[in-house]
């Protein structure tokens, strides 16, 4: 049995579940108020962070390394390539998402309008949501670029890059922060990756005090 302890707009919680409903395994997901930082949590996870895996009496942790874990235990379908170069690629492009994107874009703008409210944290700093306004354009921008010479963000087959790049544009998507008219290429390939099975759970996601818009569970949105 699979435990995950989640937050379920956290683009990191995300990665993880979708790579688990793509490979077909099934996990109890259990929602962990991270922020309150109970003893229980921390002794989960000392660094106080979500996702945590719970495996045969293991706890795992780091969406990256979860996700490496979880391919290398259960190999079909594979969301790594064989070749070392196009594994290099797939890693660069998930750094680049969970690094910079999140940095950038994520944490200036679904941390701050959503997070911030739902942890008693304060009011949104409209600087950091400009800066997260204005730097989304670049990514959407350098995707484009990327699905301009590949069928998927890393290659010709779809990857743990894409849904790392899914998991953030998702998350940011609740929330109505992707311009998906900036690029037809980007717009195709979420409307394609968001039509798996393994998008279903995502898609159903509630959270109270926010409301998706109509679009976010819309395949033909």
């Amino acid at each position: 049995m699979y435990r995950l302890y989640h937050a379920p707009l956290s683009p990191f919680c995300r990665k993880v579940r979708l790579v688990l409903a793509e490979k077909r395994i099934e996990a109890e997901l259990l929602e962990e108020r991270y922020w309150e930082r109970s003893s229980d949590f921390l002794r989960r996870n000392p660094a106080g962070k979500v996702p945590i895996l719970r495996v045969d009496g293991r706890n795992l942790a780091e969406s990256q390394a979860i996700c490496e874990y979880l391919e290398e235990t259960v190999p079909t379908p594979a969301l790594l390539p064989k070749d070392a170069d196009a594994r290099y690629e797939v890693r660069r492009l998930c750094a680049w998402f969970d690094d910079g994107f999140f940095r950038e874009v994520t944490s200036n703008l679904l941390y701050e309008r959503v997070n911030k409210k739902i942890q008693g944290a304060g009011y949104p700093d409209s600087g950091k949501v400009k800066a997260g306004t204005k730097a989304i354009k670049f990514h959407l921008d350098y995707m484009a670029w990327l699905l301009d010479k590949r069928r998927w963000l890393a290659g010709d087959e779809m990857t743990l890059a894409d849904f790392a790049a899914a998991a953030h544009l998702s998350a940011l998507d609740y929330t109505s922060d992707v311009d998906w008219g900036r690029n037809e290429g980007v717009k195709n390939w979420y409307a394609t990756i968001k039509s798996r099975p393994a998008f279903r759970g995502i898609l159903s996601d509630q959270v109270p005090g926010f409301m998706p818009p109509p679009h976010y569970a819309d395949l033909d949105f």
